[in-house]
């Protein structure tokens, strides 16, 4: 190749850099995040698409036709994409406002959002009526309001209508108090994040906006909400006087709150860091800070003169040494460095303007400044400054940051979930805007796309008159004419409200949206409203009690209507004439007097106990130690409480695998080199398919490990002994590969040589990572990238002697054993969700040679390879890459191609127009990414492990044994996902697998591979098929197990075909999904749910999870070590899955069995004292008449007979946690639905309306043939004095048998029991002594002196619960079920060695064949950081191919098994048993032996395997072979 001339030369062009950072934990700022959270509710898709590299930082550009004038702009803009036909948006910045823009007063037309925003539902002036209002949207409040109203008229016989209404409004009040409590809390966060502090240009004209107009309405609820504000602050503040007094001004301004304006992590005294030595400019500060304003027009651009020691730190205060630091400072270290560095003077790069939003020719005032103003100020149009850890106000357009390069970092964890960071770019015509006076002479216009949801795309274009024009017209003209400029405006571009700066100083920006208006608003939402699925079944039970009611009230109403109309009964000598005047009449009154008298029938109480109830489950569950996760300090944490019965009744659990069953924690295991592999690794994959053979992996894996030990030393030693590395640190080396470091010296020749050091070269250079570098003996550098497949290919570079030092502004920085090297980076070709591959184009130093180097999966590399060329190579990687996949690794391929300098320009050239262009900018960045990465050479293929959680394996043996069905649902091959099968105990070794894979994506093809595997279990699929699985939930056999890919998938979920593949997965015992999108993922669980009638969980990490856990009945959400956005979105939140056993088996079971009986028993006891009334009335010819006294009937449910039921609902226990856990089996009376159901329920009511005739009846036989007399001759033989008779034992009997029906009889419930019982009696007691009582008064005296009482109340009692007690007997002797086996068990002491047990599976009791991260580390080596979570199908590399981890001993388990249900082997396969290996063999080797021997023919005649598809895969995006030099090695050495 010939020398490059300088013309030659290209510019590198600004790329898209990712970054992440390692978060400390809660700071101060902890309130603003969390209202932030609420906001964010994700709907609909979650399949995101990234924008590619180019998309948000494409070079300022001129526009080829020049613009428009000003004031004609608005006619000929384009305005990017509409939403919802909204119109776009112009903001003007410095610039009059055109007449179609103003109203007739002058003032702007559109009317933007404030940046205000309220989640609050109240104000204090609304709360009352808004409150009553929700809370009578319930029918069962509007039902006892209208009885309460009924009550207060006379006619219908209500005695003490004023008590009537207590229960109503104690309900009502209570609700109230909660619904305020909350309500408060979220107006306190409110004003937290509204009063939020941020620099807002002010003394300047923003013309987009008007002065506030504030109404009378307005001020009126401003000045209530004030003056309460100002009462409570008193009322608080009197609470601190005392403590305040005696204490000095010091300690209390250091004990005192932070105000909301300093919530801030860091509070900037300058836009420099702290230890910045510029005196001058924090004196101008401080002196601008008193008079509450920032002249920052006193700011002067940073400068290294300026600086203590070359790079503006002082040897006292080191700045940590982060990629924009590490150029400047490399510069000053002296000759030292820059010899070791290449220069560029011979090859400067041509100049380039990008243009300026600055107009120096206009006038400013010079009174702009940036003054520290509220969050609720910002106004569309406003110039802003945003300091380093502050959160973002609103969406702004970044004009300019405190970098050269114009990039700055941001957290979007408050957005998706996501805690890496990504970088942002300046608009490159903004970037000299960096004082108050520059935004004052900025001239220009945005023209914005209207608000949308979408948080990954935006589309603006930013348009201003260049003075001067071009310099060819500069030359030619005394006074150039503006030229027209325009630059695209992308989301890389934009600030997005409630993302946080990082590792920025500042930047500065103009504001594009506010408020309502921001993407996180507009993605606000609350998640699907869940309903459980017995509240959804006691409607119909209510509704039936309604039925109830109506008839009573109507037989009521007939019979006395009838007798009144008859004449000549009994009632003509008692009562003096008709109310009504007429039977009809007389009849309606009475239907509304009997509604009041049996009013209990419905039970408004009910509603109050359930939430009682589940309210007080949650806390439990919140408060359960053993799901506590105390790595992140996180329990398990409710989100929905009121679907906690839900737990005890899954049948079908649908599990993300990334960041869910595995941990996320990547590292670099294997490698192939030019047809060579590296690594040695003993994965549980690994050991899953050893044990199928009988393997004992036990002493095969501890001989394994101990080689990779000894292994592990002798590759140290090689690498130190090869060139100095002051960056390798043992216990972070993941990489066990001696014979590479030998093959690196030339053992193996000087060709593999060179291949292996050329790979790890492209593994530095082709990333988008960046390093942070932290000093010390020995100084240590730690990667950020995007992804942490990506971080673990750049450490495993680094601890081999490639290490990345840093970035400079166009290029990285490598120590390349021990000889440091600068590299230009030209461009960096992002990933994306539909590219599936990354590469970054490089020029080589002093030969100023360029590369394209490419990394992502393997059918996209090998499509794209030069064809014809490497056949051996392909061949041998494939083979390679397939054996890593069986390991359960996450493969990668590695290629290259050299580009000529004229290609290259050439492309660079389309490059740019692309990245400059305002619509479908990344569909064009897409095609042209893709032209020149074709014709790439081969270099090998990398292999990363993805470790199991602890107790994954048991976890899922457990849940099995439960009878709960667990389906994959992930983006990995198949290869991975059934060997991640085989590692979590889904399938085993008896099973048949049944790989669906559907070659021609045909229909017609996918029903018959359905039919034919349906034919095998003697279906086909019809109705009557559905009908009868609807009804079966017994478990499958272990005999099949079926994995289908997302191809597939897609097919059999049409309309036609999804009932066939339901019923086919219906009869396995796992499935598998694989490459599914999370629509798919969404789709298949919804199928499941409706079509089989079952309750569902769904449980997952990251974004991509959100649509299945808000399909799901319960979706649970992993808080992973990064990112929230499952959790956010999830009914129940948990650290770890293994945790879901305990939520389920314990707290579920025990949920859904106290409520169902909770429930039962609650319409029964209603059914007695209502009844009891009923039979009254038989002789009183249904006219109403009250049997109870008043109180009676409204204490009923309030005081009587509520705490005994509700703690019932609370506390009660059939078994403990642990027999829960080690008898699963007790799980499955949920999941069949036999708790609660309709049949139980008409069998209380039943047995209440036995119990109500029994307690009527027997005091009606004793009082009918004689009246009773007390001692001073009183008789006792009224209708109160019966009502006592008849109540007191009717509460007695509804006690006794809740307690009857209480598994637990603790010292507690039986105390309850028993006061709840005497509290009849001493009510009644006290209330007949007062005068007050009326009628009543003395009737407790009367009936107590009398010894009929208690015999006719002993003997209701018994003959009450005679039936019900012999029942119960009888069933537990001669029927019994689990449940009563297992308390038989537990009575006799056979479960008494779990109360030492551990309640879950903790990580000590994981058996010793552990991962292989495990085992290639040292013991005390600290534990390595999961690394940010993601979309599989949005990594910047290769996404799928998991890894499973250690076998797990289940510490529950009775049999005594490692987890694994299967203990026969197939005879198809080897003996049941075999020795261990007999000496130590290559890993490669090993897995090769192993995977010849087990694999089925079916994967064969499947075309299953990776290494026969990729051998036949053509290089479909390569059609005109070149002819190239195949010895690339030496390439990069110079």
């Amino acid at each position: 190749m010939s020398p490059t001339t300088d013309s030659q030369i290209s510019t590198p062009i600004k790329r898209i850099r990712w970054a992440t950072q390692r978060v400390a934990g809660t700071s101060g700022s902890r309130k603003r995040r969390s209202i932030i959270d609420r906001f964010h509710h994700r709907s609909g898709s979650n399949e995101k698409k990234r924008e590619s590299a180019g998309s948000g930082s494409g070079a300022g550009s001129v526009d080829s036709s020049p613009l428009p004038p000003v004031e004609e702009e608005d006619k000929e803009a384009d305005r990017g994409p509409s939403d919802d036909d909204q119109p776009g948006r112009r903001i003007f910045f410095n610039i009059p406002l055109p007449d179609d823009a103003k109203d007739s007063d002058g003032h702007p037309l559109a009317h933007f959002d404030r940046n205000k925003i309220r989640t609050s539902k109240y104000t204090p002036l609304s709360f009352l009526p808004k409150n009553l209002w929700f809370q009578f949207h319930n029918v069962a409040n509007i039902y006892f309001l209208v009885l309460i109203i009924l009550a207060y008229f006379p006619i219908f016989g209500a005695t003490n209508p004023g008590l009537g209404s207590v229960p109503l409004i104690v309900i009502l009040v209570i609700t109230a108090l909660k619904d305020a409590i909350e309500d408060y809390r979220r107006t306190n966060l409110d004003n937290e994040l509204n009063n939020s502090p941020v620099h807002r240009l002010v003394e300047w004209a923003n013309v987009n906006v008007t002065e506030d107009d504030v109404s009378l309405w307005r001020r009126i609820k401003k000045a209530t909400s004030h003056g309460i504000g100002r009462l409570w602050s008193v009322w608080s503040n009197r609470k601190h006087r005392s403590a305040a007094k005696g204490k000095s001004s010091d300690d209390m301004a250091n004990e005192a709150p932070r105000p909301s304006m300093e919530t801030r992590a860091t509070p900037r005294n300058s836009i420099y860091p702290p230890f910045s030595q510029r005196s001058s400019f924090q004196s101008a500060r401080s002196h601008a800070e008193d008079e509450g304003g920032i002249p920052m027009t006193q700011v002067q651009s940073p400068t290294r003169a300026t600086h203590a020691n070359g790079n503006g730190y002082s040897a006292a205060n080191p700045r940590p040494e982060t990629t924009f630091s590490y150029e400047e400072e490399a510069l000053s270290d002296g000759d030292a460095a820059v010899a070791a560095r290449p220069t560029r003077e011979s090859v400067p790069p041509p100049p380039r303007s990008d243009g300026t939003l600055i107009d120096p020719s206009a006038p400013i005032t010079g009174k702009a400044r940036f003054k520290k103003d509220r969050w609720k100020n910002v106004k569309v149009g406003d110039f802003v400054r945003i300091y380093n850890d502050d959160q973002v106000p609103a969406d702004i357009v970044i004009l300019s940051t405190s970098d050269p390069d114009g990039a700055c970092y941001v957290e979007t964890k408050n957005l998706d979930g996501e805690t890496n960071l990504k970088v942002r770019q300046a608009l490159h015509s903004g970037r000299k805007i960096m004082h108050a006076r520059d935004c004052e002479r900025a001239r220009f216009i945005i023209e914005s796309e209207p608000p949308h949801a979408n948080l990954y795309q935006y589309s603006g274009v930013v348009k201003w008159h260049q003075p001067g024009g071009n310099k060819a017209k500069v030359e030619a003209e005394a006074e150039p004419a503006p030229l027209n400029m325009a630059e695209p405006i992308s989301i890389h571009n934009l600030l997005l409200r409630g993302c946080s700066l990082r590792n920025t100083d500042w930047i500065l920006g103009v504001v594009a949206f506010t408020g309502q208006e921001t993407k996180i608003m507009v993605n606000a939402g609350a998640t699907p409203s869940k309903r459980s699925r017995i509240a959804r079944e006691l409607n119909w039970n209510v509704i039936y009690n309604f039925v109830i009611l109506l008839v009573m009230c109507i037989v009521s109403a007939v019979v006395q209507g009838v007798i009144w109309g008859q004449g000549h009964h009994s009632l003509d000598y008692f009562e003096f004439g008709s109310i009504g005047g007429t039977p009809a009449l007389d009849g309606f009154i009475t239907f509304w007097t009997v509604i009041i008298l049996f009013q209990n029938l419905v039970p408004i109480s009910l509603y109050i106990s359930l939430e009682i109830i589940k309210t007080a489950q949650a806390f439990f569950i919140y408060n359960d130690t053993f799901m506590y996760y105390d790595r992140l300090d996180y329990p398990c944490t409710p989100k929905s409480w009121n679907i906690s019965d839900d737990l005890g009744q899954i049948e079908y659990i649908f599990s993300d695998k990334t960041g869910t069953l595995t941990q996320n924690v990547m590292e670099f295991r294997k490698c192939s080199i030019n047809g060579v592999p590296y690594g040695e690794a003993y994965t549980e994959a690994q050991a899953g398919l050893q044990r199928r053979l009988g393997v004992d992996v036990e002493a095969e894996g501890a001989e394994v490990r101990a080689q990779i030990a000894r292994d592990r030393v002798q590759m140290l030693a090689d690498l130190r002994a090869l060139a100095p590395n002051p960056y390798l640190h043992d216990d972070e080396l993941t990489f066990v590969a001696p014979d590479y470091v030998t093959d690196l010296g030339g053992a193996s020749g000087e060709a593999q040589k060179q291949a292996n050091e050329h790979f790890m070269l492209v593994l530095a250079l082709c990333h988008t990572v960046i390093s942070e570098r932290t000093p010390g003996d020995p100084p240590k550098i730690e990667f950020k990238a995007q992804s942490p497949d990506e971080a673990a290919l750049v450490a495993t570079a680094r601890d081999c002697g490639f290490t990345v030092l840093g970035r400079t502004r166009d290029g990285i920085i490598l120590n390349v054993l021990g000889e440091e090297r600068e590299y230009q980076v030209l461009n960096t070709l992002e990933f994306n969700s539909s590219r599936k591959r990354m590469s970054a184009i490089i020029r080589t130093p002093h030969d100023n040679r360029i590369f394209l180097f490419c990394k992502g999966a393997d059918s996209v590399i090998y499509s794209r390879l030069a064809r014809g060329e490497q056949p051996e190579l392909r061949q041998s990687t494939a083979e390679h890459l397939e054996m890593f996949a069986r390991e359960g690794l996450r493969t990668l391929c590695i290629a290259q191609r050299e580009l000529a300098e004229e290609e290259y320009q050439a492309w660079s050239r389309e490059h740019d127009a692309a990245a400059s262009a305002v619509q479908d900018r990344e569909d064009k960045l897409d095609q042209v990414s893709d032209a020149i990465e074709r014709e790439l050479t081969l270099l090998g293929g990398t292999a990363i492990e993805d470790r199991l959680q602890d107790g994954v394996p048991d976890t899922i043996s457990l849940l099995g044994e439960a009878g709960i069905k667990l389906w994959v649902l992930t983006g990995d091959k198949v290869e991975t996902a059934i060997n991640i099968g085989f590692s979590c105990n889904l399938l085993s070794n008896d099973m048949d697998l049944i790989v669906l894979k559907i070659e021609d994506e045909q229909v017609e093809s996918a029903a018959t591979e359905l039919d034919r595997w349906l034919a095998t279990f003697g279906m086909t699929g019809s109705d009557a098929e559905l009908a009868a699985a609807r009804l079966d939930h017994r478990p499958p056999g272990p005999t099949h197990a079926l994995v289908i890919d997302g191809d597939s998938l897609k097919l059999v979920l049409r309309d036609e075909l999804r009932q066939r593949f339901l019923l086919l997965c219906k009869q396995c015992k796992s499935v598998l999904c694989c490459r599914v999108s999370p629509s798919q993922k969404a789709a298949v669980v919804q199928l499941v749910k409706t079509s089989l009638d079952v309750m569902t969980l769904s449980i997952g990490d990251g974004a991509n999870d959100v649509a299945m856990i808000q399909v799901a009945d319960v979706g649970v959400g992993i808080a992973g070590e990064e990112g929230r956005q499952a959790v956010m979105t999830s009914d129940y939140a948990i650290g770890q899955f293994r945790f879901l056993q305990r939520l389920l088996l314990v707290h579920g079971r025990w949920s859904y069995r106290r409520l169902a009986e909770t429930i039962a028993n609650f319409f029964y006891k209603n059914m007695v004292w209502t009844f009891a009334l009923f039979w009254y009335q038989i002789f009183d010819n249904f006219d109403g008449a009250y049997l109870f006294d008043y109180s009676y009937i409204l204490l009923y449910n309030l005081a009587f007979t509520s705490l005994p039921i509700i703690l019932m609902g609370i506390l009660d226990q059939d078994v403990s946690d642990t027999v829960s856990l080690a008898v699963p089996g007790l799980y499955r009376r949920g999941i069949e639905r036999k708790e609660w159901t309709q049949s139980k329920f008409w069998l209380y009511m039943i047995d209440g309306i036995y119990q109500s005739a029994m307690c009527f009846t027997m005091p009606y036989l004793l009082f009918a043939p004689a009246a009773a007399v007390t001692s001073s001759g009183q008789g006792v033989d009224d209708y109160q004095r019966l009502g006592v008779y008849v109540a007191c034992a009717t509460i007695v009997v509804v006690n006794v048998f809740v307690l009857l029906n209480t598994y637990r009889w603790d010292w507690l419930i039986v105390l309850i029991v028993f006061l709840s019982t005497i509290l009849i009696w001493l009510f009644t007691g006290i209330y007949t002594s007062l005068t007050t009582s009326d009628t009543f008064y003395k009737a407790a005296a009367e009936c107590y002196g009398q010894l009929t009482f208690w015999m006719v109340s002993l003997l209701t009692v018994s003959v009450c619960l005679l039936p019900r007690f012999a029942a119960k007997a009888y069933q537990k002797i001669y029927r019994p079920r689990d449940v009563d086996i297992v308390r038989e068990q537990v009575r006799q002491g056979l479960f008494q060695h779990l109360a030492q047990a551990d309640a879950y599976v903790s990580p000590s009791q994981m058996s010793s064949s552990g991962a292989s991260s495990d085992m290639s580390k040292p013991a005390a080596g600290p534990a390595p950081r999961a690394e940010p979570n993601m979309e599989d199908d949005e990594r910047p590399i290769y996404p799928p191919s998991t890894a499973p981890t250690g076998t797990t001993h289940n510490a529950l388990s009775q049999h005594g098994s490692d987890g694994s249900d299967d203990t026969g082997r197939r005879p198809s396969f080897d003996p049941p048993s075999r020795p261990s290996i007999d000496r130590h063999r290559p890993s490669f080797d090993r897995m090769r032996s192993s995977m010849d021997r087990i694999r089925p023919s079916y994967e064969a005649s499947n075309d299953f395997t990776s290494a026969s598809r990729l051998t036949r895969l053509e290089s479909s995006h390569c059609h005109t072979p070149s002819v190239r030099t195949q010895d690339i090695t030496g390439d990069l050495r110079s």
